[in-house]
């Protein structure tokens, strides 16, 4: 197949959608597949750089989001690439521009087109003028008005699934959790793991405990700081490292400094994430208490790195850890401290191989890819039967003229 994957968001910009694609993409072009993506100019790549089967158009930085962009020119142009690499299927991952854009194409192509819906977007409204300008019912109307006439909706988990459905959205839709390359983070690098320790501070017997995200409000880490003192005292020497970087690092840092934990927490920033391997690997635990994730990949890199998580309980989370061998969930703060000083104190007690070897199957880009292809083989066939019945109607519409 000829795919064409239309997104606002890829590489060098660091996100969960910006990796689930390139995931994907990887994964089916092993299949034999060719994957083209149409997607933004970015200030991190260089306009005369050569990126193939990456097309890029122009693009500012999206409101409130400044370190993301939307397209503002390409409609034509990105019409008249896919007519050249004859596209079997369109698949946006965006709601905004080049999700439009996307639309626009297999309309004109008359292919397929299906949409994956990563964001809950709810969630996110105090981002816009501080949640006075943009309701849930917006929401609900511009997801709807944009996933009509698609021929069905990728969603990550089940909660985005009754979310969609409580908008009205009536096609196809098929939960399609993302996965990733297990070859990324099961190979071990004992050295730089060394290295890492040394240059953070930390010795071979310190504990550490991690979590990775954008730092933003949503994310909820200052909910963890706030427990932190608490687990100082249980497990001697702990030290908490957070990677990434977004909007709160200052408050959080000011936070850990008031806490009185300033030294025993570790602000890295943004890693690339073909180099994060190394700092799962290094850590003891990955602790989350992010409550917005619609299938938080970090999580499952954190397995796929060999690391027990302690995250907290929603509809997804408590489907991938499901074994106290994997991870566990909480559902208040109290939780989670017990939960984090049990694994701490009792490293080896859940040591039993087997849950995350299970696990790993199920997290893996292979299994996604096939997924999605069984997705994608039948959004095709529905759209021809629909076709087929469309010109079925106007056939016998012209005979009673």
């Amino acid at each position: 197949m000829n795919i064409g994957i239309f997104t606002d968001t890829y590489f060098p910009q660091v996100s969960g959608v910006a990796t689930s694609i390139r995931t994907l993409k990887d994964d089916l072009e092993r299949k034999g597949h060719h994957v083209y993506i149409f997607t933004t100019t970015d200030p991190g790549v260089d306009k005369e750089e050569v990126e193939p089967n990456i097309f890029r158009f122009g693009s500012v930085p999206f409101i409130s989001f400044t370190d993301r962009r939307v397209a503002v020119r390409g409609l034509f142009h990105a019409l008249e690439v896919a007519k050249e690499l004859d596209l079997d299927l369109v698949h946006t991952q965006t709601e905004f521009s080049m999700g439009w854009i996307g639309k626009f194409v297999a309309k004109n192509l008359k292919i397929p087109c299906v949409h994956t819906y990563h964001t809950m977007y709810e969630d996110y409204l105090h981002y816009v003028l501080n949640g006075h300008l943009l309701k849930p019912y917006h929401v609900k109307q511009f997801v709807r008005t944009f996933v009509s006439h698609m021929d069905g909706v990728v969603a990550p988990s089940q909660r985005v699934t009754e979310t969609l459905r409580r908008y009205g959205v009536k096609i196809p839709i098929r939960v399609i959790p993302t996965g990733i390359d297990l070859k990324m983070y099961d190979r071990p690098e004992p050295e730089r793991v060394v290295q890492l320790r040394s240059e953070l501070g930390y010795t071979l017997e310190t504990p550490v405990m991690m979590t990775l995200s954008r730092l933003a409000s949503e994310k909820r880490i200052d909910q963890v700081l706030s427990v932190f003192p608490a687990l100082v005292k249980a497990v001697p020497g702990l030290q908490f490292m957070i990677v990434g970087d977004g909007p709160e690092r200052e408050e959080l840092e000011a936070l850990a400094q008031s806490l009185g934990v300033k030294d025993a927490v570790k602000f890295v920033g943004e890693v690339k994430h073909d180099q994060i391997s190394p700092y799962y690997q290094l850590a003891n635990l990955f602790v989350s208490s992010s409550d917005t994730e619609t299938q938080g990949l970090t999580y499952i890199e954190a397995i796929a790195a060999g690391l027990k998580c302690t995250v907290r309980s929603g509809e997804y989370t408590d489907h991938i850890f499901d074994d106290p061998d994997i991870g566990t969930t909480f559902r208040d703060l109290n939780e989670m401290q017990a939960q984090v000083i049990n694994y701490l104190q009792h490293p080896h007690a859940f040591s039993d191989p087997k849950p995350r070897e299970r696990k790993l199957i199920e997290i893996s880009a292979d299994h996604f890819g096939d997924s999605v292809l069984d997705f994608y083989q039948d959004a095709t066939d529905n759209y021809r039967l629909n076709n087929l019945n469309r010109l079925s109607m106007s056939d016998r519409s012209d005979e009673r003229l």
